[in-house]
């Protein structure tokens, strides 16, 4: 991405009625001014992707300008804690000025695009004031529905009360709304169970007609429609978790299994990008591998779970485990891997921010009592960035965690972390007294299936 403004005034001779035509144009124009900015560093990322897009200084004045190529779609400019949605196109020319002090009410959104991006502020001001009040979740399905078709009617109104809009923005707008209102009939009955602590509740049979009516294969929408996107991997995310009960495999298998057989190739390759991750935690690497290499047609995608299955060979049980050297303990002092020869290992891999991590807590705590006097070490290596090290020093007293509490030396970059591939948490591994790994992807604490490895191996 270039950092400058480019005029682009090319003129196309042709022959045969000598017309002088613009060139099209492919890309946006993001400038503006931040008062008062403490940081220099104006960040713009993509919503699509999470990615950053660019990377901008602040001149002396406040002021930035950058130039987007091929555009469509949400993106977030991001300066230190303050941070603000764009929608952008070709062809937009925004201007910006905001007050670092005041950053969100401050902002001001002028030139070609501010109509559009000044409705997406409205909107989510609108969907602000959804949120006050009880969670909706907990409502029976019919005040639910009646709820969440009133919303879906305001947003409708708001669309079609702005002034300005193009036909075809407000026409992709309310196919967008009608999309989220169906995510949100799709997520009731999980969302219920959960909230209402009722695990057996079950929507009644005409609850989902209207999701039932959706097609699944439309691949414009796919390709422009995240909310679509989001209806689309619900409904094979459901099939995927009866697949994984009823063959008695785990849901990254049973998922990819289902995502295989679909017929458009966008539509599957879409949906195995979120699948790449799969690999790093399923019980059954060769098999996933396999079927993710003949099911996609993405060559960046299948260079990525090669890479991936490639380092999983190396740390297959039998294999001498990877090492962490001198990790800082939080009793004092440095403690490696080494220091634990002659003792089985057991690893959480965590952080202070990890809720699925936190939600373990208990269960690792009583299986450290259940083993105490058996020839085992519980080690838990924190990947808290340096931000989070007095929280995770605060933690681990408050919530008196037990066992062997490190903080690994460089987050999710450290060796140890990236040779065991570790791209989520919570991660465990158990390893034998000669420090060769058992399982590089050992059950979780609350796991019955922990206590039987341990059981058959002390």
């Amino acid at each position: 991405m270039k950092k400058s403004i480019y005029v682009i005034s090319i003129a196309l001779l042709s022959l045969a009625s000598c017309k002088e035509e613009a060139a099209p144009v492919n890309y946006a124009i993001v400038s503006g001014k931040i008062a008062n900015a403490t940081n220099t560093q104006v960040l713009i990322a993509s919503y699509e992707n999470r990615k950053k897009i660019d990377t901008l200084t602040l001149t002396v004045d406040g002021s930035f300008v950058d130039t987007i190529q091929s555009p469509k779609g949400q993106y977030a400019l991001i300066n230190d804690k303050n941070r603000t949605n764009l929608y952008l196109e070709e062809g937009f020319n925004i201007g910006l000025s905001a007050d670092a002090k005041d950053f969100v009410k401050s902002i001001v959104i002028t030139g070609t695009g501010a109509i559009e991006n000044n409705f997406f502020k409205s909107k989510n001001e609108k969907e602000a004031t959804f949120k006050d009040g009880n969670n909706p979740y907990i409502l029976e399905e019919g005040a639910f529905k009646e709820k969440m078709a009133g919303q879906k009617a305001a947003i409708n109104s708001l669309i079609d009360g702005t002034e300005g809009l193009s036909d075809a923005f407000r026409k992709t707008q309310k196919k967008e709304n009608n999309y989220n209102y169906l995510m949100s009939l799709s997520n009731f009955e999980r969302s219920h169970q959960h909230y209402t602590q009722k695990p057996d509740f079950k929507v009644s049979d005409n609850f989902s007609a209207e999701l039932d009516a959706i097609n699944i294969a439309n691949e414009e929408d796919f390709n422009n429609s995240n909310s679509y996107k989001s209806l689309v991997n619900a409904h094979y995310s459901k099939i995927a978790r009866e697949k994984a009960n009823t063959d008695s495999i785990s849901y990254e298998l049973a998922i990819l299994k289902t995502i295989a057989p679909i017929e458009s190739e966008t539509i599957r390759n879409g949906l195995l990008k979120q699948s790449v991750f799969g690999i790093t935690i399923t019980e059954k690497p060769d098999e996933y591998y396999n079927i993710f290499m003949a099911a996609s047609t993405d060559e960046d995608q299948k260079k990525t779970v090669k890479e991936y299955y490639t380092k999983l060979k190396a740390i297959e049980a039998g294999n001498a485990s990877p090492k962490f050297v001198d990790y800082e303990n939080h009793a004092g002092g440095k403690t490696s891997l080494d220091d634990f020869k002659g003792k089985f290992v057991y690893i959480d891999v965590w952080a202070t921010w990890c809720g699925p991590c936190l939600a373990e807590i208990p269960a690792l705590k009583e299986t450290e009592k259940a083993y105490h006097d058996k020839n085992i070490e519980f080690v838990s290596i924190s990947v808290d960035r340096p931000a989070a090290y007095d929280m995770w020093q605060k933690m681990v007293i408050d919530r008196e965690l037990g066992g062997v509490q490190l903080i690994a030396d460089n987050n999710f970059d450290s060796d140890f972390i990236k040779d065991y591939v570790i791209l989520g948490i919570p991660k465990f591994i158990l390893l034998d007294t000669e420090g060769n790994i058992v399982d590089a992807n050992a059950p979780r604490p609350s796991d019955p299936k922990l206590k039987d490895l341990l059981n058959s191996l002390l």
